[in-house]
């Protein structure tokens, strides 16, 4: 049986090496259209590689993904987070668990999955074929012939196919998939920063808020976590959790929104008023720069007494009801424009690719044609930042690789 896998990135690789374990007898070829593989993988985490998180604490393990989450919950059964640090393990990568939950390798390096990678490989005795694109797929006689790119590379028939090509930036990037009457779900970013060139916040940059609740004015979309200020806008787990899940809507209005902050983390408005009344009462001849609530950094508290139209060297003591109502407006309801996105780090994730209706997900397979598999991002999948991308590429990735 010959078997190509179209990308040498992690959901390639990784399919590729369960195939030969499935299918000792296989011959199996990774064909990558640059000239490098596994570079995303090289770059992912700051260059540690976050493959999956524990999600320890939480209750379903597909909640992390905007888009494919349903599928993947029946998929997670077969291959999960658990089985993923399992596998790696197994095979001489030792893993450590951050504090947040996210999943590294013990050395810090993200060389040691493209080491493991490479060296299953040769044990194995897959090809990899760097810069050899795959341009087309045609059914011939029973085979699948890969066309590539390049005159002088001639047409190959193969008895299998798994296509990890990866997420594309634009619908042109996947109509070799499309002619084949797979539907394609337009592709648009996810997991993106927010730029805001019209507010004050380069001032704030690098101040962290661990515990935020963070909403876009006008839609039901909200997220929860850490947030960080940057020289451009904003960024952290609870910004990038929003843009994965309003990746499409954010797309439609052009990146130009309002985002609205709750700063206290406690969602009860009159919760927050009394808070800031105790002060008054506890620290009441103090001045309000001097007393920081809800433990706020120094610098954001300075920034959000303005904003609220207080003198920062006015007592506590002195606010009254309308004082105390302009802090806790403040404070619950802070909004900022914004106008733009920026990539995350070095990694690029789209929402879109083949739609989930043309792919029988108990087996990868495609509906409109036989002996085709998909894994990883080419398909219309795509989870928050922490490792979840990585972890719907090992499944999607192991259960293509069974070539049911």
């Amino acid at each position: 049986m010959d078997v190509a896998v179209v990308g040498g990135g992690a959901a390639g690789f990784f399919a590729a090496i369960n195939v030969k374990e499935n299918y000792p007898d296989a011959e199996v070829t990774i064909f990558e259209k640059s000239k490098e593989v596994l570079s995303k993988v090289k770059v992912s985490g700051g260059g540690r590689c976050n493959l999956t998180n524990d999600f320890a604490g939480n209750a379903e393990l597909s909640e992390a993904y905007p888009r494919g989450g349903k599928a993947l919950k029946r998929a997670f059964y077969r291959f999960d987070n658990k089985d993923t640090m399992k596998w790696f393990e197994s095979r001489g990568v030792a893993l450590v668990v951050e504090e947040d939950g996210c999943v590294f390798p013990r050395s810090q390096n993200s060389q040691s999955v493209i080491d493991c990678f490479l060296e299953l490989t040769r044990e194995l005795g897959i090809a990899v074929e760097p810069g050899r694109g795959v341009k087309a797929i045609n059914e011939v006689s029973g085979k699948l012939r890969l066309t590539f790119i390049g005159e002088k590379s001639p047409a190959r028939s193969f008895d299998k196919v798994i296509v990890a090509s990866g997420g594309s930036p634009r619908r042109d990037g996947l109509l070799w998939l499309e002619k084949l009457h797979h539907k394609i779900e337009d592709p648009v970013p996810s997991l993106f920063t927010f730029k805001m060139p019209d507010e004050e916040v380069a001032e704030l940059m690098g101040v962290v808020v661990e515990k935020t609740l963070v909403s876009i004015q006008g839609t039901k979309l909200k997220s929860d976590g850490p947030i960080l200020f940057t020289h451009w806008g904003m960024s952290g787990p609870a910004i990038l959790k929003l843009s994965a899940f309003g990746a499409r809507f954010l797309n439609e209005v052009g990146y130009l929104f309002r985002v609205q902050v709750n700063w206290t983390n406690v969602r009860n408005y009159d919760e927050v008023f009394a808070q800031l009344q105790g002060l008054c009462d506890a620290h009441g001849k103090k001045i309000l720069s001097n007393v920081r609530p809800f433990a706020l950094p120094e610098r954001l508290w300075l920034h959000l007494i303005e904003k609220s139209g207080l003198p920062p060297a006015k007592k506590w003591g002195e606010l009254g009801k309308s004082g105390v109502n302009c802090l806790a407006r403040v404070l619950t309801n802070d909004v900022y424009d914004v106008n733009g996105r920026t990539h995350f780090r070095e990694e690029f994730v789209t929402c879109g690719g083949v739609s989930l209706e043309s792919i029988d997900f108990k087996t990868m397979q495609s509906k409109v044609c036989k002996n085709l598999y998909f894994a990883g991002e080419v398909m219309d999948i795509d989870g928050i930042t922490g490792g979840y991308n990585f972890q719907a590429a090992w499944t999607t990735a192991f259960i293509a690789a069974k070539l049911n």
